[in-house]
């Protein structure tokens, strides 16, 4: 059956790609380009299990696309069963609440959303651009990380600050990682009957991390802001501090405050506070042999998710679950453990010798037999979510 889509996240220097098919449940080819803009530019293919990688001789969005374009050129089977390309897009403000079939208001609409997201939207109107050149004919839809926090209160969303700044500007809490909240909720619904009619907590961790509050099935609250920097402490994020930091952090080094802007966004987190990596896997190598700055880093980032959890879970009835995904929240069984010990307050427990032997890439609870609230471990997939929203809106 004709039905296989191309997914497309285009990054400011990486553009990753996967083709589904099968309804989305099944991977043909995915990959990523690297490094785009510079002179080592390259791009891998991950095909029937061997992994290829090509330098980029132009190290383009544009010749990234015509790669992939290429190699599908080579594979009749794939090319011709493509029906359609879903783009995953950071940023459709409070112009888009659900995914979109992409026309020219479409495009306009992503373009303007781009003073929130000024390092990702354009790259996304650029993946868009490329992809309408090298595959005409062919349908594409934007799927918005934004789309599933819409339906926050207004309590909820705006900023404490004068009215006319949202009335004028839109600005307020968009938050983000929606995509995979989206599919949190759908999947938690299929292994755990009725919980799409309780509340849940998700903490999507990875080098960018926020939490959600989930109440019957809707996003009722969650940690990002206007921008992503909001919220948890990250990978090279700050997360939310006192916002006179920015001012005296400029006045300190005598730099402006889009460049003090610029560390809380790339120099910050947990690879400021380590001074040695953002990349959690490192840090908790160099703990276990004996590196107190990145067991500092490492509690932090636990603290502050835990913090972010509690804070958003004001916003349900309920506290019936909690889910962990999202690259360090599915694999680090240390900062589960240290999260949830701080969760006690809400009843949240962990059985240690569960969350310790959790099989990799599963599905699996992780919390004492019988306990409530339910402890979980569920691996994330918004490359299905965009295949499925691409398929359902060409299909109409």
């Amino acid at each position: 059956m004709k039905d296989s889509i191309l997914v497309i996240n285009c990054g400011s220097s990486s553009l990753k790609f996967a083709v589904l098919a099968n309804s989305g449940q099944e991977v043909l080819v995915e990959g990523i380009a690297d490094r785009l803009g510079s002179e080592q530019s390259s791009i891998t293919f991950k095909h029937q299990g061997k992994k290829t990688e090509t330098l980029l001789a132009n190290g383009s969005h544009k010749n990234a696309v015509s790669t992939i374009k290429q190699w599908l050129s080579t594979q009749p089977s794939i090319e011709e069963a493509l029906v359609g390309i879903g783009h995953r897009v950071v940023h459709g403000g409070e112009t888009f609440s659900k995914s979109a079939l992409i026309n020219q208001d479409v495009l306009n609409g992503i373009k303007e959303c781009a003073k929130f997201a000024p390092l990702h939207n354009p790259a996304h109107v650029k993946g868009i651009e490329i992809a309408f050149e090298l595959f005409p004919g062919l349908p594409q839809v934007a799927v918005f990380d934004t789309a599933f926090h819409q339906t926050l209160a207004a309590e909820h969303y705006l900023y404490p600050i004068p009215m006319h700044f949202y009335r004028e500007h839109h600005f307020r809490k968009y938050g983000f990682h929606g995509t995979s909240y989206r599919y949190i909720s759908q999947r938690l619904a299929e292994v755990a009957k009725g919980s799409e009619q309780q509340g849940v907590l998700v903490a999507h961790l990875g080098n960018g991390a926020s939490t959600c509050a989930i109440r019957h099935g809707l996003a009722s609250d969650t940690s990002m802001g206007i921008t992503p920097l909001e919220g948890l402490m990250m990978g090279t994020r700050s997360g939310s501090l006192d916002p006179s930091l920015l001012s005296f952090i400029a006045q300190a080094e005598h730099i402006t405050m889009d460049d003090a802007l610029d560390i809380l966004n790339k120099k910050s987190g947990m690879l400021g506070v380590s001074e040695i990596s953002n990349d959690c896997r490192t840090l908790e190598e160099a703990m276990n042999s004996g590196d107190q700055r990145a067991k500092l880093a490492l509690d932090m980032f636990a603290s502050r998710t835990a913090k972010h959890l509690a804070s958003v879970a004001t916003s349900l009835d309920s506290v019936d679950h909690l889910v962990f995904t999202g690259g360090i929240g599915e694999n680090s069984s240390y900062l589960r453990q240290e999260i949830c010990r701080q969760l006690k307050v809400l009843n949240i427990r962990l059985d240690l010798t569960r969350n310790n032997n959790a099989p990799r890439g599963d599905t699996s609870t992780i919390s004492p037999e019988g306990d409530l609230p339910k402890v979980w471990i569920i691996p994330t997939n918004e490359e299905l979510m965009i295949a499925l929203d691409t398929i359902s809106l060409i299909q109409h």
